[in-house]
């Protein structure tokens, strides 16, 4: 018998630092093919997947506005450093014959569609993967927020945040050999522990639509389609594994 996914519809957040493998800078080949072929394994489950990506390998706003740069002007570079990062990965994805569409929130016709609500929902129900790139268009949102807000938009059975961690902690691990990871967490434990899942406005949007987030490591080839098949791999926030 087939394997039965456990969600139809998923908002996928990549962190720009992901792509950048080993590296503290840019984007390596080898690590967003491997990406490539994850999310090529998902789609042929009959899993509908839309993808964030963020842009901290290029640019970061919140370090450029410490350094005195202007916070919204930082931001948009931010932004555009996503566009760049979605190119990238809608190449790979190319390569391994999965249809895609690129959506920016910052208009650029050029080289991607406009953000497009029913569009964006048109192209999944099509099988194509949609990135969206440029997060919402607005200064002082993280991509984390785009992927909370996409999420709902989509109306996605869940959010999967891939990280370098295997999921939350009750510390940080780095700092902490003690730190045990967490299975389960409720919504609000986040935002009154400030456990470092995501941003708290990104967290709130998922809990205000009731969106369940699992956070889990990106670096273990096939975990994406271990999530999405209902294994209990990294931690689920605001649900259960046992759903």
């Amino acid at each position: 018998m087939a394997e039965q996914p456990k969600y139809r519809r998923v908002v996928l957040k990549l962190s720009g630092e992901a792509l950048a493998g080993e590296a503290t800078y840019g984007i390596d080949p080898l690590v967003v093919d491997s990406l490539a072929r994850q999310i090529q394994e998902v789609i042929q489950l009959g899993v509908e997947i839309a993808v964030v990506v963020g842009g901290g390998n290029i640019w970061r706003g919140m370090s450029g506005s410490a350094k005195g740069m202007d916070r919204a002007t930082a931001d948009y570079m931010g932004m555009l450093a996503t566009v760049i990062n979605a190119l990238a990965l809608m190449d790979a994805l190319e390569k391994h014959g999965v249809s895609v569409r690129v959506q920016t929130a910052i208009e650029m016709k050029e080289i991607a569609e406009p953000y497009i609500r029913r569009r964006a929902i048109t192209h999944l129900s099509k099988s194509r993967v949609v990135i969206f790139a440029a997060g919402t268009g607005n200064p002082y949102f993280s991509t984390d927020t785009t992927a909370a807000l996409r999420a709902a938009e989509m109306e996605a059975d869940v959010m999967l945040k891939a990280t370098k961690e295997s999921g939350v902690y009750d510390a940080d691990p780095r700092l902490n050999p003690q730190a045990h990871k967490l299975d389960n967490i409720e919504y609000l434990d986040v935002l009154k522990e400030n456990l470092k899942v995501m941003d708290a406005t990104a967290t709130s949007l998922c809990m205000d639509n009731a969106i369940p987030i699992v956070v889990f490591d990106m670096n273990v080839y096939g975990n994406i389609r271990k999530v999405i098949l209902g294994e209990p791999i990294g931690t689920l926030v605001g649900g259960s594994h046992h759903d």
